[in-house]
């Protein structure tokens, strides 16, 4: 058997949500309960709710929409790093002492965030952990093609656009809203296959982690 851990969050009318962004809701058009010939639900929230990706278009306005990225990145081999629970920021100095393999092209963040999915929380949090300025130029630098962070911000919510428009000019893809806390550090195949929403910044996702070691019989 292989090992395949799923760190998507469930959408479900208590998902947390950005603030400003609409709430999660369920409409049923036809309901079974109700007598009809069937259930039908019409979903309502935005694309960038619970476990997504985002793509160039979120902040550049002639980027990449989801529907335009190649399934060789979102779709291959990645490195979770775990980051200690006193660490509010993640910053190009913490990146250089995680010592990470160097041939990394899909690198996740496992933070403290992911208590907050272990746990239920559903008001939104703030003070979740994310990358500063200098850390996304230096994922950049070092050619990462896909980075994913266990809340739903790769940036720090005190922060304006740009560790966004670093990652995303460089065509890297950001991952938001995964939930970690059964992730251990090291090295996995990463599927992430979000919805494919033509000309649309971003996606739900479902994204699978398989281990790379084999579980005995």
């Amino acid at each position: 058997m292989v090992n395949y851990i799923d760190v998507s969050v469930s959408v479900s009318e208590d998902l947390p949500v950005w603030p400003g962004s609409p709430c999660v809701q369920f409409e049923k058009g036809l309901d079974l309960a109700a007598g009809d010939i069937a259930n039908d639900t019409t979903l309502h929230f935005s694309v960038h709710t619970g476990t997504h990706i985002d793509a160039p278009s979120h902040f550049l306005e002639n980027g990449k929409s989801v529907d335009q990225i190649p399934l060789n990145i979102l779709i291959g081999p990645a490195y979770v790093v775990e980051i200690s629970d006193n660490i509010n920021a993640i910053t190009s100095e913490l990146l250089d002492s995680l010592k990470m393999p160097k041939a990394t092209t899909r690198l996740l963040f496992k933070t403290r965030n992911s208590k907050l999915w272990l746990h239920g929380h559903k008001a939104f949090h703030q003070n979740f952990v994310a990358l500063t300025t200098d850390a996304a130029k230096w994922i950049v630098d070092r050619d990462i093609l896909l980075v994913g962070i266990d809340y739903l911000s790769i940036q720090l919510f005190s922060d304006g656009p740009e560790t966004h428009q670093i990652l995303l000019g460089a065509d890297v893809v950001v991952i938001e809203g995964l939930n970690l806390s059964q992730v251990k550090l090291g090295h996995y195949e990463l599927f992430c296959l979000p919805l494919k929403l033509q000309g649309i910044e971003g996606a739900p996702a479902r994204v699978i982690l398989r281990s790379m070691k084999r579980l005995s019989k």
